[in-house]
């Protein structure tokens, strides 16, 4: 599997590290116990297209966000995390 990075171009997915799912970009706002422990633990364990969040560790370090097919792995889209976060993109 291969994965475009913005910066370095396509790599090998070995450069990069999978850490969970792009839906963590979205933090509950205040102290709602229950909200942030949702946040936290809660999962779906989905088929087919799933945003995620990817690091390219052994390149430039960039958090990216990764549309994947997970039954397929094919790759459908790469932005920057922080672009989707801030809603650039």
């Amino acid at each position: 599997m291969r994965i475009t990075c913005p910066y370095c171009g396509a790599r090998d997915s070995r450069e990069f590290e999978y850490l969970g799912s792009a839906k963590l970009l979205e933090r509950p706002e205040g102290d709602a116990v229950a909200d942030f422990h949702d946040y936290v633990y809660l999962r779906e364990n989905p088929t087919g297209e799933n945003a995620e969040l990817w690091q390219h560790v052994l390149g430039c370090s960039a958090w990216l966000h990764v549309l994947r097919n997970v039954t397929t792995h094919e790759i459908l889209d790469v932005k920057l995390a922080s672009d989707v976060r801030e809603g650039k993109v």
